[in-house]
């Protein structure tokens, strides 16, 4: 693979899934977009390999992952365990929230991520 971070072959795919954003993934764009986290830079749909990440902070090389009931299936934590293994592989810590964890604890998910980030 001749692209390690946002391959152009994936550029449609990570436009079509900022568009069609979910609720969870609004709430928390609204609270790290534009440096209001601790002035740290966060993208969304970013790749890395083959992976499209939720959110990504290459400063900090931390990756947000956003998931919902499909991910606490045994075929979406196989995906995820292989997922989180090659990001890591490359150095990513990848932190993962429920959608609902967001959506009613947006606070506490956003004291966690500091924590990650080294800001708590």
């Amino acid at each position: 693979m001749s692209f390690l971070k946002n391959d152009p072959y994936l550029k449609n795919r990570r436009c079509k899934l900022r568009r069609t954003q979910t609720d969870a993934e609004r709430a928390f764009w609204s609270k790290v977009r534009n440096g209001q986290f601790f002035g740290l830079k966060f993208f969304r749909q970013y790749s890395v390999g083959l992976y499209i990440l939720d959110f990504y902070c290459p400063a900090k090389k931390v990756a947000v992952e956003l998931d919902g009931g499909q991910h606490n299936l045994s075929d979406g934590r196989e995906y995820d365990d292989e997922r989180t293994a090659y990001l890591n592989g490359h150095g990513i810590v990848v932190v993962r929230f429920w959608n609902n964890e967001v959506l009613q604890e947006i606070e506490g998910v956003l004291s966690r991520l500091a924590m990650e980030t080294g800001n708590g």
